[in-house]
């Protein structure tokens, strides 16, 4: 494929096939136990069939298809284990995998964003895409001053397929809430269409990158590569050398996993208070480790801005968990609309609800795992449970709704890494709203 479809039959066929591919399926799935088959074997070979084809449409529509499974990415984590491995391949080939454009487009596209001599600008360019983003993809090159540079070209209509995609996975989302396990499929595609549609906006990305660039210069724990060029639909800036986290969590050392999980949790809880935004993809695609041991950040097309800092009340409310004191937490969760009108839970099963969320915050180093998460995962899902209970009667505000996201996403990468990270230290230092007295 050479670039996203030129009209919306072929994309919609495709994600239309899904919810009737998995309905055909689980048809099937009941005629085998009707015949006797096991049961387990036969919910894994209906998980494994499902999560295969998903994935495999949305890594070869890009766009918002592909934005969304690699957004899911990050909680697979949270998949029990006799699921993980099958989940875990599929899910893999949508960071950084797409279908490249013709060099011909490429050009064509550059022409159309850096002038007909953009060729002057560039000593060298390589034709041949080094990776691929959601929404266009990347070649590395070498700028007229000799410094090396990523290139990201915006595929052709990339506008009109992601309108499409988003509007098409609205209602192919009870698939992806029953493969994922404790994420609210609806709320999350509604607060990524805005940041979807954002990042169509190269110039837009390139001020957050300018922005986090500028805080962090000669920074000793993260590197953010400065901007070279920009343009609506083109993007330039430094290469950034190193060992990508996908890569690390596949066959890092333990040093390598703990000190990105440290550096995630730096860049992720100081960000906004630094640089009143917030990176909001943490998917490990968009971090490298580099030779001198800081995190680079490669890709700022979603960024939140948060002119004020972190909200403190996720502070406030972490600590009044810590300290169990339960009736304030449902109080001031009540005060903020996480408790909606007409819902009156127990502050005591509240509580028990909270508490593991904040459990990594309890000790000085705190181990995440997939195990951890998987747990956290199964609370949520067993509807016989109490915390079930709570978790369905609970809403998200708005506006906490992209800074849940975000956090839990990098909670999830930080599990898939099974990092030992100064979690406490480092959300103390930079979130308001904790009682340090």
């Amino acid at each position: 494929m050479s670039e996203i479809p030129k009209g919306a039959i072929g994309r919609t066929a495709k994600l239309a096939s899904l919810p009737l591919s998995a309905a055909g399926r689980m048809t099937m799935g009941w005629g085998q136990r009707l015949l006797g088959a096991d049961r387990a074997e036969i919910s894994a070979d209906l998980q494994r069939r499902t999560a295969e084809q998903l994935f495999e449409v949305l890594g070869t529509l890009k766009g918002g298809a592909m934005k969304f499974g690699q957004a899911l990415s990050v909680y697979e984590a949270a998949i029990p284990d006799e699921y993980a491995e099958p989940y875990r391949q599929a899910l893999r080939k949508l960071q950084n995998a797409a279908p490249p454009m013709e060099t011909e487009r490429v050009h064509r596209v550059l022409a159309e964003q850096l002038g007909a001599g953009w060729r002057e600008h560039f000593a060298e360019f390589d034709d041949v895409a080094a990776a691929a983003a959601s929404i266009g993809q990347v070649h590395r090159g070498v700028w007229k001053d000799g410094r090396e540079v990523a290139v990201k070209v915006q595929y052709p209509r990339a506008d009109a397929a992601l309108r499409s995609d988003l509007n098409q996975l609205t209602r192919v989302a009870p698939i992806f809430g029953l493969l994922v396990p404790g994420v609210a499929v609806r709320p999350l595609l509604d607060e990524m269409r805005d940041r979807l549609l954002e990042e169509l906006d190269y110039r837009r990305e390139a001020d957050h990158q300018r922005a986090f660039a500028a805080e962090f210069a000669g920074d000793e724990q993260i590197y953010v590569p400065r901007v070279v060029a920009s343009a609506p639909k083109v993007l330039v800036s430094e290469w950034v050398h190193g060992q990508g986290l996908a890569s690390v969590i596949d066959a890092g050392s333990a040093e390598q996993r703990n000190r990105a999980g440290r550096l995630l949790t730096e860049l992720h809880f100081s960000a906004p208070a630094r640089v009143g935004l917030l990176h909001s993809d943490p998917h490990p695609g968009n971090y490298l480790l580099t030779p001198d041991g800081r995190l680079g950040v490669i890709d700022f097309g979603s960024v939140a801005e948060l002119p004020d800092g972190s909200p403190p009340v996720i502070g406030q409310v972490s600590q009044l968990a810590l300290d169990r004191r339960a009736d304030e937490v449902l109080t001031l969760l009540r005060r903020e609309g996480f408790v909606p009108a007409g819902f009156d839970p127990d502050p005591v099963e509240l509580m028990d609800y909270v508490a593991p969320f904040v459990e990594p915050l309890r000790h000085k180093t705190f181990h995440f795992t997939r195990e951890w998460m998987q747990q956290q995962a199964s609370r949520m899902t067993n509807l016989s449970s109490p915390e079930s209970k709570i978790a369905r009667g609970l809403a998200l505000p708005p506006q906490y709704l992209m800074i849940h996201r975000v956090t839990f996403g990098s909670i999830g990468v930080l599990c898939q890494l099974d990092a030992n990270a100064p979690f406490r230290d480092i959300a103390l230092r930079w979130q308001p709203g904790f009682d340090l007295d």
